[in-house]
Protein backbone atom coordinates (compact mmCIF):
# COMPACT_ATOMS: atom_id res chain seq x y z
CA UNK A 1 0.00 0.00 0.00
CA UNK A 2 1.37 3.46 -0.88
CA UNK A 3 1.97 6.17 1.69
CA UNK A 4 -0.94 8.17 0.30
CA UNK A 5 -3.27 5.17 0.41
CA UNK A 6 -2.36 4.45 4.00
CA UNK A 7 -3.09 8.06 4.94
CA UNK A 8 -6.49 7.81 3.28
CA UNK A 9 -7.17 4.60 5.21
CA UNK A 10 -6.49 6.52 8.42
CA UNK A 11 -9.26 8.95 7.54
CA UNK A 12 -7.11 11.98 6.69
CA UNK A 13 -7.47 14.16 3.64
CA UNK A 14 -4.87 13.31 1.01
CA UNK A 15 -3.37 15.91 -1.29
CA UNK A 16 -2.56 14.36 -4.64
CA UNK A 17 1.10 14.55 -5.63
CA UNK A 18 1.78 16.87 -8.54
CA UNK A 19 4.27 16.12 -11.25
CA UNK A 20 6.64 18.95 -10.22
CA UNK A 21 7.75 20.77 -7.11
CA UNK A 22 4.70 21.94 -5.22
CA UNK A 23 4.33 25.63 -4.33
CA UNK A 24 4.88 26.94 -0.82
CA UNK A 25 2.64 29.62 0.64
CA UNK A 26 4.80 32.68 1.39
CA UNK A 27 5.32 33.27 5.09
CA UNK A 28 7.61 32.44 7.99
CA UNK A 29 9.38 29.09 7.94
CA UNK A 30 10.77 26.68 10.55
CA UNK A 31 14.25 25.47 9.56
CA UNK A 32 14.96 22.06 11.11
CA UNK A 33 18.63 21.26 11.71
CA UNK A 34 20.41 18.39 13.42
CA UNK A 35 22.54 20.77 15.46
CA UNK A 36 23.08 24.52 15.61
CA UNK A 37 25.46 26.26 15.49
CA UNK A 38 28.11 23.94 14.05
CA UNK A 39 31.59 24.91 12.88
CA UNK A 40 31.52 22.16 10.25
CA UNK A 41 28.28 23.41 8.66
CA UNK A 42 29.26 26.89 7.55
CA UNK A 43 27.39 26.31 4.28
CA UNK A 44 24.09 26.08 6.19
CA UNK A 45 24.77 29.25 8.15
CA UNK A 46 25.70 31.13 4.97
CA UNK A 47 22.49 29.95 3.33
CA UNK A 48 20.40 31.09 6.31
CA UNK A 49 22.05 34.50 6.33
CA UNK A 50 21.42 34.83 2.60
CA UNK A 51 17.75 33.95 3.03
CA UNK A 52 17.50 36.42 5.91
CA UNK A 53 18.96 39.13 3.69
CA UNK A 54 16.34 38.30 1.06
CA UNK A 55 13.53 38.85 3.53
CA UNK A 56 12.65 35.34 4.68
CA UNK A 57 11.39 35.19 8.25
CA UNK A 58 12.31 31.93 9.93
CA UNK A 59 12.86 30.15 13.20
CA UNK A 60 15.68 27.66 13.66
CA UNK A 61 14.73 24.33 15.23
CA UNK A 62 17.68 22.21 16.37
CA UNK A 63 17.53 18.55 17.37
CA UNK A 64 20.74 18.91 19.36
CA UNK A 65 22.50 21.51 21.46
CA UNK A 66 25.83 22.85 20.18
CA UNK A 67 29.01 20.99 21.09
CA UNK A 68 31.59 23.28 19.46
CA UNK A 69 33.28 25.76 21.78
CA UNK A 70 33.27 28.52 19.18
CA UNK A 71 31.03 29.82 16.42
CA UNK A 72 31.62 31.62 13.16
CA UNK A 73 30.83 35.35 12.73
CA UNK A 74 28.07 34.37 10.31
CA UNK A 75 26.17 32.75 13.19
CA UNK A 76 26.13 36.06 15.07
CA UNK A 77 24.66 37.77 11.99
CA UNK A 78 21.67 35.41 11.89
CA UNK A 79 18.85 37.01 13.87
CA UNK A 80 16.40 34.11 13.87
CA UNK A 81 15.29 32.67 17.22
CA UNK A 82 16.54 29.16 17.98
CA UNK A 83 14.36 26.45 19.51
CA UNK A 84 16.07 23.35 20.89
CA UNK A 85 13.96 20.22 20.94
CA UNK A 86 14.56 17.65 23.69
CA UNK A 87 17.77 15.94 22.57
CA UNK A 88 16.69 12.83 24.49
CA UNK A 89 13.07 12.49 25.49
CA UNK A 90 13.81 11.40 29.07
CA UNK A 91 15.62 14.70 29.69
CA UNK A 92 12.42 16.76 29.43
CA UNK A 93 9.58 14.34 30.25
CA UNK A 94 6.99 16.98 31.17
CA UNK A 95 7.61 18.97 28.00
CA UNK A 96 7.32 15.82 25.91
CA UNK A 97 4.15 14.69 27.68
CA UNK A 98 2.47 18.10 27.35
CA UNK A 99 3.38 18.25 23.69
CA UNK A 100 2.13 14.75 22.97
CA UNK A 101 -1.17 15.57 24.70
CA UNK A 102 -1.57 18.61 22.46
CA UNK A 103 -0.24 16.93 19.31
CA UNK A 104 -2.66 14.02 19.54
CA UNK A 105 -5.49 16.50 19.03
CA UNK A 106 -4.00 17.90 15.83
CA UNK A 107 -5.89 17.03 12.62
CA UNK A 108 -3.13 14.90 11.13
CA UNK A 109 -1.92 13.10 14.25
CA UNK A 110 -3.40 9.72 13.32
CA UNK A 111 -1.80 9.89 9.86
CA UNK A 112 1.54 10.90 11.36
CA UNK A 113 1.38 8.08 13.88
CA UNK A 114 0.58 5.60 11.10
CA UNK A 115 3.50 6.89 9.03
CA UNK A 116 5.84 6.63 12.01
CA UNK A 117 4.64 3.17 12.93
CA UNK A 118 5.23 1.99 9.38
CA UNK A 119 8.75 3.44 9.59
CA UNK A 120 9.57 2.03 13.01
CA UNK A 121 8.57 -1.47 11.94
CA UNK A 122 11.28 -1.28 9.27
CA UNK A 123 13.73 0.62 11.47
CA UNK A 124 13.09 -0.45 15.10
CA UNK A 125 15.66 1.82 16.73
CA UNK A 126 15.63 4.26 19.66
CA UNK A 127 16.51 6.98 17.18
CA UNK A 128 13.23 6.45 15.32
CA UNK A 129 11.23 6.62 18.54
CA UNK A 130 13.05 9.79 19.58
CA UNK A 131 12.27 11.49 16.28
CA UNK A 132 8.54 10.99 16.72
CA UNK A 133 8.70 12.46 20.23
CA UNK A 134 10.64 15.45 18.93
CA UNK A 135 8.08 15.87 16.15
CA UNK A 136 5.28 15.99 18.72
CA UNK A 137 7.11 18.78 20.56
CA UNK A 138 7.74 20.66 17.34
CA UNK A 139 4.15 20.38 16.10
CA UNK A 140 2.75 21.40 19.48
CA UNK A 141 5.02 24.39 20.03
CA UNK A 142 5.29 25.99 16.59
CA UNK A 143 3.78 29.42 16.01
CA UNK A 144 0.57 28.94 13.96
CA UNK A 145 1.88 31.59 11.55
CA UNK A 146 4.53 29.11 10.39
CA UNK A 147 3.01 26.97 7.67
CA UNK A 148 6.14 25.40 6.17
CA UNK A 149 9.03 23.33 7.54
CA UNK A 150 12.41 23.14 5.80
CA UNK A 151 14.87 20.46 6.90
CA UNK A 152 18.58 20.33 6.20
CA UNK A 153 19.58 16.70 5.60
CA UNK A 154 17.24 14.00 4.39
CA UNK A 155 17.71 11.63 7.33
CA UNK A 156 16.80 12.51 10.94
CA UNK A 157 15.95 16.23 10.54
CA UNK A 158 13.63 15.35 7.66
CA UNK A 159 12.00 12.61 9.74
CA UNK A 160 11.14 15.11 12.46
CA UNK A 161 9.96 17.68 9.92
CA UNK A 162 7.87 15.11 8.07
CA UNK A 163 6.09 13.73 11.12
CA UNK A 164 5.43 17.25 12.47
CA UNK A 165 4.20 18.46 9.08
CA UNK A 166 1.77 15.56 8.72
CA UNK A 167 0.45 16.09 12.28
CA UNK A 168 -0.18 19.78 11.79
CA UNK A 169 -1.02 19.69 8.08
CA UNK A 170 1.85 21.92 7.11
CA UNK A 171 3.97 21.57 3.99
CA UNK A 172 7.63 20.66 4.20
CA UNK A 173 10.75 20.50 2.06
CA UNK A 174 14.34 19.36 2.41
CA UNK A 175 17.90 20.11 1.42
CA UNK A 176 19.93 16.93 0.92
CA UNK A 177 23.70 16.78 1.05
CA UNK A 178 25.94 13.71 1.23
CA UNK A 179 25.77 11.15 4.04
CA UNK A 180 22.01 11.56 4.27
CA UNK A 181 21.66 10.71 0.58
CA UNK A 182 23.94 7.69 0.49
CA UNK A 183 23.20 6.02 3.83
CA UNK A 184 19.42 6.53 4.11
CA UNK A 185 17.49 3.40 3.02
CA UNK A 186 15.90 3.53 -0.42
CA UNK A 187 12.38 3.00 0.91
CA UNK A 188 12.75 5.98 3.23
CA UNK A 189 14.04 8.29 0.52
CA UNK A 190 11.22 7.30 -1.83
CA UNK A 191 8.52 7.93 0.75
CA UNK A 192 9.94 11.23 1.92
CA UNK A 193 10.32 12.45 -1.66
CA UNK A 194 6.71 11.51 -2.30
CA UNK A 195 5.53 13.51 0.73
CA UNK A 196 7.57 16.71 0.55
CA UNK A 197 6.75 19.75 -1.56
CA UNK A 198 10.24 20.00 -3.09
CA UNK A 199 13.84 19.10 -2.43
CA UNK A 200 17.16 20.66 -3.35
CA UNK A 201 20.58 19.08 -3.26
CA UNK A 202 24.08 20.40 -3.78
CA UNK A 203 25.54 18.03 -6.38
CA UNK A 204 24.48 16.77 -9.79
CA UNK A 205 25.24 13.18 -8.79
CA UNK A 206 23.02 13.55 -5.72
CA UNK A 207 20.27 15.22 -7.74
CA UNK A 208 20.25 12.43 -10.31
CA UNK A 209 20.09 9.77 -7.60
CA UNK A 210 17.19 11.41 -5.76
CA UNK A 211 15.31 12.40 -8.91
CA UNK A 212 15.24 8.73 -9.92
CA UNK A 213 13.51 7.93 -6.61
CA UNK A 214 11.04 10.83 -6.64
CA UNK A 215 7.51 10.55 -8.08
CA UNK A 216 8.72 13.01 -10.70
CA UNK A 217 12.29 14.24 -11.34
CA UNK A 218 11.10 17.83 -11.28
CA UNK A 219 10.56 17.64 -7.55
CA UNK A 220 14.35 17.57 -6.95
CA UNK A 221 16.50 20.52 -7.98
CA UNK A 222 20.27 20.98 -8.20
CA UNK A 223 21.31 23.97 -6.14
CA UNK A 224 25.02 24.42 -5.45
CA UNK A 225 25.73 26.06 -2.10
CA UNK A 226 28.30 28.37 -3.61
CA UNK A 227 30.42 30.84 -1.70
CA UNK A 228 30.10 34.41 -0.55
CA UNK A 229 33.26 35.59 -2.25
CA UNK A 230 33.44 38.79 -0.23
CA UNK A 231 35.39 36.72 2.32
CA UNK A 232 38.06 36.02 -0.29
CA UNK A 233 39.97 39.09 -1.50
CA UNK A 234 42.56 38.58 -4.23
CA UNK A 235 45.25 36.38 -2.69
CA UNK A 236 48.65 37.82 -1.90
CA UNK A 237 51.67 36.51 -3.76
CA UNK A 238 52.79 33.29 -2.11
CA UNK A 239 56.46 32.36 -1.58
CA UNK A 240 57.88 30.23 -4.39
CA UNK A 241 58.61 27.23 -2.17
CA UNK A 242 59.63 24.08 -3.99
CA UNK A 243 60.42 21.79 -1.07
CA UNK A 244 64.19 21.97 -1.56
CA UNK A 245 64.89 23.97 1.61
CA UNK A 246 64.38 22.06 4.88
CA UNK A 247 64.11 25.41 6.68
CA UNK A 248 61.27 26.55 4.40
CA UNK A 249 59.09 23.50 3.63
CA UNK A 250 56.08 23.43 1.34
CA UNK A 251 52.93 23.86 3.44
CA UNK A 252 50.22 21.35 2.57
CA UNK A 253 46.83 22.25 4.10
CA UNK A 254 43.63 20.29 4.55
CA UNK A 255 40.33 21.09 6.26
CA UNK A 256 37.87 18.34 7.09
CA UNK A 257 36.48 16.16 9.82
CA UNK A 258 38.53 13.15 10.78
CA UNK A 259 36.01 10.59 9.56
CA UNK A 260 36.42 7.64 7.23
CA UNK A 261 35.04 9.28 4.09
CA UNK A 262 37.66 12.05 4.20
CA UNK A 263 40.45 9.55 3.53
CA UNK A 264 43.03 10.99 5.92
CA UNK A 265 44.51 7.53 6.44
CA UNK A 266 45.27 7.41 2.70
CA UNK A 267 46.66 10.94 2.84
CA UNK A 268 49.05 10.09 5.67
CA UNK A 269 50.26 7.07 3.71
CA UNK A 270 50.84 9.32 0.69
CA UNK A 271 52.75 11.89 2.74
CA UNK A 272 54.96 9.14 4.15
CA UNK A 273 55.74 8.01 0.58
CA UNK A 274 57.05 11.42 -0.54
CA UNK A 275 60.77 11.48 -1.41
CA UNK A 276 63.20 12.31 1.37
CA UNK A 277 64.55 15.35 -0.49
CA UNK A 278 61.07 16.96 -0.65
CA UNK A 279 60.57 19.00 2.52
CA UNK A 280 56.96 19.58 3.52
CA UNK A 281 54.72 20.40 6.45
CA UNK A 282 51.08 19.27 6.76
CA UNK A 283 48.47 21.37 8.59
CA UNK A 284 45.10 19.79 9.35
CA UNK A 285 42.04 21.69 10.62
CA UNK A 286 39.00 19.77 11.84
CA UNK A 287 37.64 17.65 14.64
CA UNK A 288 36.32 14.12 14.34
CA UNK A 289 36.45 10.75 16.02
CA UNK A 290 39.48 9.43 14.11
CA UNK A 291 41.96 12.09 15.22
CA UNK A 292 43.59 9.83 17.82
CA UNK A 293 43.95 6.96 15.35
CA UNK A 294 45.40 9.31 12.72
CA UNK A 295 47.93 10.69 15.19
CA UNK A 296 49.00 7.15 16.00
CA UNK A 297 49.26 6.32 12.30
CA UNK A 298 51.45 9.40 11.73
CA UNK A 299 53.76 8.32 14.55
CA UNK A 300 54.00 4.79 13.16
CA UNK A 301 54.87 6.21 9.72
CA UNK A 302 57.55 8.45 11.19
CA UNK A 303 56.01 11.73 10.02
CA UNK A 304 54.36 12.99 13.21
CA UNK A 305 56.90 15.81 13.66
CA UNK A 306 55.90 17.29 10.29
CA UNK A 307 52.18 17.52 11.08
CA UNK A 308 50.13 20.13 12.94
CA UNK A 309 46.74 18.92 14.16
CA UNK A 310 44.81 22.16 14.77
CA UNK A 311 41.40 20.71 15.68
CA UNK A 312 38.13 22.46 14.86
CA UNK A 313 38.66 26.17 14.28
CA UNK A 314 36.50 29.25 13.66
CA UNK A 315 36.27 30.59 10.15
CA UNK A 316 38.91 33.28 10.61
CA UNK A 317 41.48 30.64 11.53
CA UNK A 318 40.48 28.50 8.55
CA UNK A 319 40.89 31.41 6.13
CA UNK A 320 44.25 32.29 7.71
CA UNK A 321 45.45 28.70 7.24
CA UNK A 322 44.39 28.75 3.59
CA UNK A 323 46.20 32.05 3.06
CA UNK A 324 49.37 30.61 4.61
CA UNK A 325 49.32 27.33 2.67
CA UNK A 326 51.02 26.45 -0.59
CA UNK A 327 48.59 23.77 -1.73
CA UNK A 328 45.41 22.08 -0.52
CA UNK A 329 44.64 18.37 -0.44
CA UNK A 330 41.51 16.32 0.20
CA UNK A 331 41.63 12.53 -0.18
CA UNK A 332 37.90 11.78 -0.04
CA UNK A 333 36.61 8.25 -0.62
CA UNK A 334 33.48 6.15 -0.18
CA UNK A 335 33.37 4.80 3.37
CA UNK A 336 32.44 1.23 4.20
CA UNK A 337 28.87 2.21 5.10
CA UNK A 338 28.38 4.04 1.80
CA UNK A 339 28.94 7.51 3.26
CA UNK A 340 30.73 9.91 0.95
CA UNK A 341 31.26 13.60 0.35
CA UNK A 342 28.99 15.69 -1.78
CA UNK A 343 30.86 18.71 -3.10
CA UNK A 344 33.01 19.77 -0.13
CA UNK A 345 32.77 23.49 0.52
CA UNK A 346 36.35 23.43 1.79
CA UNK A 347 37.54 22.69 -1.75
CA UNK A 348 35.70 25.74 -3.06
CA UNK A 349 37.08 27.82 -0.19
CA UNK A 350 40.64 26.66 -0.87
CA UNK A 351 40.31 27.53 -4.54
CA UNK A 352 38.69 30.87 -3.74
CA UNK A 353 41.78 31.58 -1.64
CA UNK A 354 43.94 30.87 -4.69
CA UNK A 355 45.33 27.53 -3.52
CA UNK A 356 46.14 24.77 -5.97
CA UNK A 357 43.98 21.79 -5.01
CA UNK A 358 44.80 18.09 -5.19
CA UNK A 359 41.77 15.88 -4.60
CA UNK A 360 40.28 12.51 -5.43
CA UNK A 361 37.96 11.69 -8.30
CA UNK A 362 34.95 10.74 -6.19
CA UNK A 363 31.38 11.91 -5.57
CA UNK A 364 30.80 15.41 -6.98
CA UNK A 365 34.38 16.66 -6.77
CA UNK A 366 34.81 16.43 -10.59
CA UNK A 367 31.88 18.84 -10.89
CA UNK A 368 34.22 21.48 -9.44
CA UNK A 369 37.74 20.41 -10.45
CA UNK A 370 38.81 19.77 -14.03
CA UNK A 371 41.91 17.62 -13.81
CA UNK A 372 45.02 19.46 -14.91
CA UNK A 373 43.15 22.72 -15.46
CA UNK A 374 41.58 23.91 -12.20
CA UNK A 375 43.26 21.35 -9.95
CA UNK A 376 44.59 17.81 -9.90
CA UNK A 377 42.45 14.69 -9.49
CA UNK A 378 43.64 11.20 -8.57
CA UNK A 379 41.76 7.94 -7.93
CA UNK A 380 40.41 7.48 -4.40
CA UNK A 381 42.11 5.05 -2.02
CA UNK A 382 45.36 5.20 -4.02
CA UNK A 383 48.12 6.64 -1.79
CA UNK A 384 50.78 6.07 -4.47
CA UNK A 385 48.91 8.14 -7.05
CA UNK A 386 48.20 10.80 -4.43
CA UNK A 387 51.87 10.94 -3.43
CA UNK A 388 52.93 11.32 -7.06
CA UNK A 389 50.49 14.20 -7.60
CA UNK A 390 51.53 15.94 -4.40
CA UNK A 391 55.19 15.68 -5.34
CA UNK A 392 54.69 17.20 -8.79
CA UNK A 393 52.61 20.11 -7.49
CA UNK A 394 54.81 20.71 -4.42
CA UNK A 395 57.98 20.97 -6.51
CA UNK A 396 56.51 23.39 -9.08
CA UNK A 397 55.47 26.84 -7.72
CA UNK A 398 54.56 28.08 -11.21
CA UNK A 399 52.16 25.20 -11.74
CA UNK A 400 50.60 25.87 -8.34
CA UNK A 401 50.04 29.51 -9.26
CA UNK A 402 48.40 28.55 -12.55
CA UNK A 403 46.15 25.92 -10.98
CA UNK A 404 45.26 28.27 -8.12
CA UNK A 405 44.34 31.11 -10.47
CA UNK A 406 42.24 28.84 -12.71
CA UNK A 407 40.50 27.29 -9.69
CA UNK A 408 39.71 30.70 -8.23
CA UNK A 409 38.23 31.85 -11.55
CA UNK A 410 36.13 28.67 -11.77
CA UNK A 411 34.69 29.26 -8.31
CA UNK A 412 34.10 32.95 -9.04
CA UNK A 413 32.21 32.37 -12.26
CA UNK A 414 30.31 29.14 -11.51
CA UNK A 415 29.98 28.87 -7.73
CA UNK A 416 29.06 32.29 -6.41
CA UNK A 417 26.16 31.84 -4.02
CA UNK A 418 23.80 34.65 -5.03
CA UNK A 419 22.16 32.87 -7.97
CA UNK A 420 21.47 29.76 -5.92
CA UNK A 421 20.12 31.77 -3.01
CA UNK A 422 17.78 33.70 -5.29
CA UNK A 423 16.39 30.41 -6.62
CA UNK A 424 16.01 29.04 -3.11
CA UNK A 425 14.25 32.20 -1.95
CA UNK A 426 11.80 31.77 -4.82
CA UNK A 427 11.05 28.26 -3.53
CA UNK A 428 9.80 29.92 -0.34
CA UNK A 429 7.49 32.20 -2.30
CA UNK A 430 9.66 35.30 -2.14
CA UNK A 431 9.61 35.64 -5.91
CA UNK A 432 11.85 38.39 -7.21
CA UNK A 433 11.96 40.34 -3.95
CA UNK A 434 15.18 42.37 -3.84
CA UNK A 435 18.03 41.25 -1.65
CA UNK A 436 18.35 43.28 1.50
CA UNK A 437 21.55 45.11 2.23
CA UNK A 438 24.33 42.99 3.71
CA UNK A 439 23.59 42.36 7.35
CA UNK A 440 19.86 42.86 6.85
CA UNK A 441 17.80 40.96 9.41
CA UNK A 442 14.44 39.27 9.21
CA UNK A 443 12.92 37.43 12.11
CA UNK A 444 9.44 36.30 13.06
CA UNK A 445 8.83 39.73 14.56
CA UNK A 446 9.03 41.23 11.07
CA UNK A 447 5.86 39.43 10.02
CA UNK A 448 3.93 39.74 13.27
Amino acid sequence: MSASAEKAAEGDTVTASTETARPVTPGPVAVVLKGYPRLSETFIAQELLGLQQRGLAFEIVSLRHPTDRAAHPVHAAIAAPVRYLPEYLYQEPLRVLRSWWKARRLPGYRAARATWWRDVRRDPTPNRVRRFGQACVLAAELDPAIRHLYAHFLHTPSSVARYAAIMSRRSWSASAHAKDIWTTPGWEKREKLADLAWAVTCTAVGRDHLAALAPDPGRVDLLYHGLDLTDFPPPAERPARDGSDPADPVVIASVGRAVAKKGYDDLLAALAALPADLHWRFVHIGGGGLIKALREQARALGIADRITWSGAQPRAAVLAALAAGDLFVLASKIAGDGDRDGLPNVLMEAQAAGLAAVATRVAAIPELIEDGVTGVLVPPEDPSALAAALEVVARDPARRRALGAAGRERVRTAFGHDAGLDRLAARFGLGDSPRRAAGGRAGLADVA
